[in-house]
């Protein structure tokens, strides 16, 4: 009876979150919709979003392309064809890894602010400040992240991208050897705007989760410092799981829209 009443548990936990996350899309909806537009607030959330988030992100993609360009030249290298890894590398950026990392980057560093700086105005009792103002909580906290992710989101992943197939270019014309004219038509001939527009579309999704996530848990906090503290982690957590479940199912959908190897 204890294993069928913790499975019943977590089923009706599950829901009820999912309950709660459908209500504030709604909420977002409403306020992009009807909602007052904070443009000082939007451009503030997009330096914090895109602009600080650079470093991290540049570095992230640059060795992330030059790690995988490495280890697939291991492999080519006893075939005969290593200008085909700068191919692999350039659809694996854009198409997944690009994406991907970028995304988790973001779920650990702007994620987790978020939760922790609603999360401490929710306990402080600023939000209910907010109210009695005539300042609706969505309007003035998530719906200027929101658009902020959407704008900071696609140039995020560009450069990400772009610093990997760049760092795998060094990689493989320096210590490998591979003659650059080879390495660059191979990328032209095997990457083109499809491996673009999934890499956009699953940006879009990604930030879309991570906003949501994070504001969830920082407007759902209780106990002081120490719910701050948990739902701080709850944010990285629950977020990193969403993308990682969204990733694969719009994986297999995007490869049925834009197929890989189709038309190159």
């Amino acid at each position: 009876m204890g294993v069928f009443t913790w499975v019943g548990h977590s089923a009706i936990s599950f829901f009820a979150y999912l309950g709660e996350i459908g209500q504030l899309v709604a909420s977002i909806w409403e306020s992009l919709l009807h909602g007052q537009r904070r443009h000082r607030m939007m451009l503030r959330q997009i330096a914090e979003i895109g602009y600080r988030s650079q470093p991290v992100v540049i570095v992230t993609g640059a060795f992330t392309g030059a790690v995988l360009a490495a280890q697939s030249l291991f492999q080519f290298s006893t075939l005969g064809m290593e200008s085909g890894a700068g191919a692999l590398v350039s659809v694996a950026m854009l198409r997944e890894l690009g994406p991907s990392i970028t995304a988790l980057m973001l779920a650990g560093r702007v994620g987790a602010a978020m939760a922790a700086e609603i999360g401490t105005m929710k306990v402080t009792e600023q939000i209910d400040a907010l109210r009695s103002m005539g300042v609706h909580p969505i309007d003035y906290l998530v719906t200027p992240r929101m658009v902020a992710m959407f704008v900071a989101m696609p140039l995020l992943i560009a450069e990400s991208a772009a610093f990997g197939i760049l760092s795998s270019l060094i990689i493989g014309t320096g210590p490998f050897g591979v003659n650059p004219a080879y390495w660059m038509n191979q990328v032209n001939n095997h990457t083109d705007l499809s491996d673009v527009a999934i890499a956009l579309v699953k940006g879009s999704v990604f930030g879309f989760l991570i906003v949501l996530v994070s504001c969830h848990q920082g407007l759902k906090v209780t106990n002081g410092a120490v719910g701050v503290g948990r739902g701080t982690t709850r944010a990285m957590v629950y977020s990193a799981l969403a993308l990682l479940v969204f990733n694969f199912f719009l994986t297999l959908l995007l490869n049925l829209i834009f197929p890989t190897g189709v038309g190159r």
